[in-house]
Formats: structure tokens, C-alpha cells, sequence
């Protein structure tokens, strides 16, 4: 149920009674027509623009459509007031029984409050990590991970049918340079390379990963196959080490996933689509279609590298479809540039039924923005719609102090350091407390401290919080039906006329509406803010209890009172459940 958009249908309801009237032409467009909840609470509970966008094609002065409006809008069941604000806008007030209802409702739907059929089961593909097969994750890795998982949950709840996906990048470079460093490892093992020699290697970048994480590996091998790749040439050893190492690898990332909550649907390998000749098919249907020429590229704009040299390349149009310049599809050597291999995983992607993409890629992306969304108009003969969200930078410190020594990776903290050290839930609530796009500073103290500044606390207690009112009420009351279905039947919500509880019973209302913006802006650090807001309003009502003993949510004397309280107590504790679940982190019933 949302009430916003009850009151808009009322709207336009009205706006159809004129029509009927011959007051406003039978052929106006009302689909521009909003609810809002006003800037100033004052001012009323919604405001609508409905004057606003209706006035010209009405030929009316808004402020005169909007009278008109407002003489019928106050006749509706749902509203007590309505005025005309400003230039014509329309501000309403609902009546207190509208506001219960809505609470009524959350206590009978429970956590499925706020679901959506916005998405209209449409297909959507959200994918993210797809971290290079090469070692553990990383916090930033992790960032990415929760951010991808929660907006997935949030598109599911507001009627999306969302698939999960991990493109695994192994068929570059990369994926050569871990093979060489797990051969390198396995040597050590064998004692054919010391270890200082393997430092002094890893000193002169002739391997590029030296993390411990890479030394199991190595033992395994030595163990399953001997020594039987010592002294054997690289073009021998490395195909055999590369797929060992992509196959440890992304058992080691799934796992470092897991312990996080998160999981994909889909795993799909780019080495793959270039072995089943997916690139070169794609490829040539858009040559046919004269997407791809050869042609030479202008030097970086304002300068001229030292190492720049014309030459003729294989490029794609992307200028046709709003990139800045045409890209590189061939490297000089003649193989397929990783963007190439990118234009064919989107068309995969788009064959696989998916309009609508979600890519999540880290801040470094930023300038392959465009040439993924003119792929995905390309391929798809602009059918196709791409968002990419790049995630910014965590910064890991404690008590202030930057944290960046791993001892497993050697040169960054992994995130599964970080989940051992705080726990899942705190790394995944953390990580959504602001958008996607700015910058985090993860304070290991600050994250545990038990204060009103750390969301993950706030938000918690309060939940806790309602669970010791539950406890109270199921001591006092034992043999009594307290399930939230019962209270909604049984509780005289009527009861609940203080401002304060009103507002409370607003705040909750408003959640629907939240997973909605949220969803179609894919933005679900609202969800943390909107959580933040209703933890502080009840906190809020629960200290009011503590200045005036009259105003607590159990009375042990007023039974009818206190089974109205409880019922707003459990609709509180319904709707912070359900953000929670968004965001994969489980609710504390206890605080300790």
C-alpha cells in the first residue's frame, strides 16, 4: 500500500469528474501529474503539481485550476484539508484514520510491506565485482559486491526480475601474469627458487602478484603433479598454471562472497565467449552493418605523447552513438582489445533477453563509461538501456589512523580481514551509508562503537528496542494473541492520536514510496538514510516515555492503550525489518 499513491489516484479521480463535467477538456494528459511530500511538514502530509502541469493544456491559471481541485479534493474520504500554495500547487492534509489504516496494513502484510509491481516483472541484469580472477578480494571489491547484492534486493522488491551476474575477465593479460607468479610459487616449493630470489623478482616486477594467498596453490599442484613443469618452457606450463590458478582463484573470491552474504546467479567467462568465436561473430555482423573501419585515431587531446605513433586501426563507431571518439577494437599485435570482448558479453547479454543492464565498476572506470553505453545502443539496435554506477574509494582506518598492510595479500587489506574483524552485517550496513559514488571512510572503531554516530548501532537498538516492548507485553498479556495480525484486528489504533505517534505512523507510510525512488534512481543508500530517520523517531518516542511515565509504549494498567502502542511498536520494528532484509543484514533482537 502507498499512501502517495492513493491520494494521487484520488487527484486524478477529480480530474476525470471535471472532465465528465466538461470543466476540463475529455483529452487533457494528467500523466505528468506527482505526489510529494512537501518541503516543510507544515505545510501539510502531500503536495501535488496536478494545477501546475494542467493549467496550460486546460487554458486555466493554475491557481484557478487548482481552486477547482481543491473544492473537490476536500469532498474525497482520505483528505481533511487541501489548499492552494503559491503559484498554484496543492497542499493536502489527510485525515487520522488514513494514516492508521496505513499501519493496519503493515501489521497484516509484514516484511512484504513496501513491495512493488513498479518494475512490472520486466528483466533487468545487475552486474558487479567481476574482480579479475587474480586473488582475494579487496575492501574495495567488497564495496562493490554489497552495493551490487542491495540493489538487486531493492529492484526484486519494487517488481523487477533481477539475475545477479559475474563476468569473469579470464582471457587477458592478467590472468598470464598470476599463472607466472603460481609457477614461480610452486618453484619455492620445490625448492628450485629460494625465496629471496622470489622476492627479488616480485622487487623487479617480473612477477606481479606476491601475495601468500598464492602459496596453497602452489603446494597442491606440487603435491597432485610432482615436478613434473620444473625446467619446461613457458609456452608449456603456462596454459596448465593459468587455468589452475583462474580455477583457485574464483573459488577463493566465491568464498570471500559468501562470507559476505552475497551471491550471483550467473557466472559467465569471457574466455569462453572468445573461444566459442562469440567476438568474432559479433564483430563481423557489425562490420556488415559498417560499424567497424580502419582508420587512424588523433593523439590525446591538449598533448602529444613521446611514444605516439599514427597507424591504421580497427575501430568501432562509437561517435554514432554518443561516445567522444571512435575505440580501438585490435591491439598492434592483432588480437581483440578487452573492449572488443565487451561489445560481444553485452550482446550475449542483450540476447539473453536483458533491455535493461546494470553494470557496477570501480571509480578507475570512469572514462569506460561511454563507450559501454554506445556498445549497448550498438548491439542492440539501440533497443538496449545500460546504467553503470562507478563505486568510489573505501579508505580503512582505526581510531583515525589508515589501516594498509595485509598479511595474506601483502599489499592491501583483504576484505575477508575486515568481515573477521566486524562481522558481515556491519561491513554490509556500513557500506551503504552513502551513495555509490563518494567517497567511505571505514574507522574499524567507529563502526563498533555503541552510539547514536554509528548507523549500524542506531538502527539496531531500535529494532532491539522494540523487541524488549514485545517481551514486556507477551510476560503481561501471556495467553494472549500479540502476533502483528492479531494486533491488527484486535488493537483500537484510534488510540494513537498523539502528534508524536502520528508522525511516527507517517514516517512508516512513507517506506513504499522510499523503495520505489529508490529503486528507479538505484540508489539503495536511501534505504540506510530512511532507516537512520525512522530509528531516530523512535528512539525519539521511547524517551518521551522516560520524561513522562503515562507516554510509554507498555502500561501494565491500560491494556487497550498499551495493545495500541505494541501495534505501532511491531509495525516500527515490520518496516526496520524490511530495510534490513534489503540490505542483507539480519536484525538484533538483543543488544549485548
Amino acid at each position: 500500500m502507498n499512501v502517495f499513491n492513493e491520494v494521487k489516484a484520488v487527484v486524478l479521480d477529480v480530474v476525470e469528474v471535471l472532465k465528465a463535467e466538461g470543466t476540463l477538456p475529455a483529452e487533457l494528459d494528467a500523466s505528468r501529474v506527482t505526489m510529494e511530500p512537501p518541503r516543510d511538514p507544515s505545510h501539510g502530509d502531500m503536495a501535488t503539481n496536478a494545477a501546475m502541469v494542467l493549467g496550460k493544456a486546460a487554458k486555466m491559471k493554475p491557481r484557478d485550476l487548482a481552486e477547482l481541485l481543491v473544492g473537490k479534493l476536500v469532498q474525497a474520504d482520505l483528505v481533511s484539508d487541501a489548499e492552494v500554495a503559491g503559484p498554484g500547487f496543492i497542499n493536502i492534509r489527510l485525515k487520522s484514520e488514513a494514516w492508521l489504516n496505513v499501519l493496519k496494513v503493515v501489521l497484516e502484510t509484514g516484511p512484504a510491506f513496501g513491495a512493488s509491481t513498479m518494475g512490472g516483472g520486466a528483466a533487468v541484469n545487475v552486474e558487479f565485482v567481476s574482480a579479475n580472477p587474480t586473488g582475494p578480494m579487496h575492501v574495495g571489491h567488497g564495496r562493490g559486491a554489497v552495493y551490487g547484492d542491495a540493489l538487486a534486493s531493492l529492484l526484486s522488491k519494487a517488481g523487477w526480475a533481477v539475475t545477479k551476474e559475474y563476468y569473469v575477465n579470464d582471457a587477458g593479460a592478467q590472468v598470464d601474469a598470476l599463472a607466472r607468479a603460481v609457477y614461480a610459487r610452486y618453484r619455492v616449493v620445490l625448492g628450485e627458487l629460494s625465496e629471496e630470489a622470489f622476492a627479488a623478482m616480485l622487487a623487479a616486477k617480473e612477477i606481479e602478484y606476491g601475495g601468500d594467498y598464492l602459496v596453497p596453490l602452489a603446494k597442491d599442484i606440487a603435491a597432485d603433479e610432482g615436478a613434473v613443469w620444473l625446467g619446461k618452457e613457458e609456452v608449456e606450463w603456462l596454459p596448465h598454471f593459468r587455468d589452475r590458478g583462474i580455477e583457485s582463484m574464483l573459488a577463493l573470491i566465491k568464498e570471500d562472497l559468501g562470507a559476505m552474504g552475497v551471491t550471483h546467479d550467473v557466472f559467465t567467462s569471457e574466455r569462453d565467449l572468445v573461444r566459442a568465436g562469440r567476438v568474432d561473430e559479433l564483430l563481423a555482423e557489425l562490420e556488415n552493418r559498417d560499424l567497424i573501419y580502419v582508420g587512424e585515431l588523433e593523439p590525446p587531446k591538449g598533448k602529444l605523447p613521446d611514444d605516439w605513433e599514427p597507424r591504421p586501426q580497427t575501430l568501432f563507431r562509437a561517435t554514432q552513438y554518443g561516445d567522444d571518439v571512435d575505440r580501438p577494437l585490435k591491439k598492434s599485435d592483432g588480437t581483440w582489445t578487452y573492449f572488443a570482448s565487451d561489445i560481444a558479453y553485452h550482446h550475449d547479454k542483450y540476447k539473453r533477453g536483458f533491455k535493461e543492464m546494470i553494470n557496477i565498476l570501480g571509480a578507475d572506470h570512469g572514462g569506460y563509461v561511454k563507450r559501454l553505453k554506445a556498445a549497448v545502443k550498438a548491439v542492440s539496435d539501440g533497443q538496449g538501456e545500460l546504467d553503470v554506477k562507478l563505486i568510489q574509494l573505501v579508505k580503512l582506518m582505526n581510531k583515525g589512523e589508515p589501516v594498509k598492510m595485509s598479511k595474506r595479500a601483502g599489499t592491501f587489506i583483504t576484505l575477508r580481514e575486515v568481515v573477521d574483524e566486524v562481522g558481515k552485517d556491519v561491513v554490509r550496513f556500513i557500506m551503504l551509508t552513502r551513495k555509490n559514488d563518494a567517497a567511505l571512510d571505514f574507522d574499524y572503531a567507529k563502526v563498533t562503537e555503541k552510539t547514536r554516530d554509528n548507523p549500524v548501532f542506531y538502527v539496531q537498538y531500535a529494532y532491539a528496542r522494540s523487541q524488549s516492548v514485545k517481551r514486556l507485553a507477551m510476560e503481561a498479556f501471556s495467553g494472549r494473541d500479540l502476533s502483528p495480525e492479531a494486533l491488527a484486528q484486535s488493537a483500537d489504533l484510534s488510540l494513537l492520536d498523539a502528534e508524536e505517534e502520528l508522525a511516527m505512523v507517517r514516517l512508516l507510510a512513507g517506506w513504499p514510496r522510499l523503495v520505489e525512488s529508490a529503486a528507479e534512481a538505484h540508489e539503495p543508500h536511501r534505504v540506510a538514510f530512511y532507516l537512520g530517520e525512522v530509528a531516530a523517531a523512535f528512539h525519539g518516542l521511547w524517551n518521551r516515555g522516560n520524561d513522562d511515565a503515562q507516554l510509554r509504549f507498555f502500561l501494565p494498567e491500560n491494556e487497550q492503550m498499551s495493545l495500541a502502542r505494541l501495534a505501532l511498536v511491531q509495525a516500527v520494528a515490520t518496516v526496520i525489518a524490511s530495510g534490513l532484509e534489503i540490505f542483507g543484514v539480519e536484525p538484533v533482537k538483543e543488544m549485548r
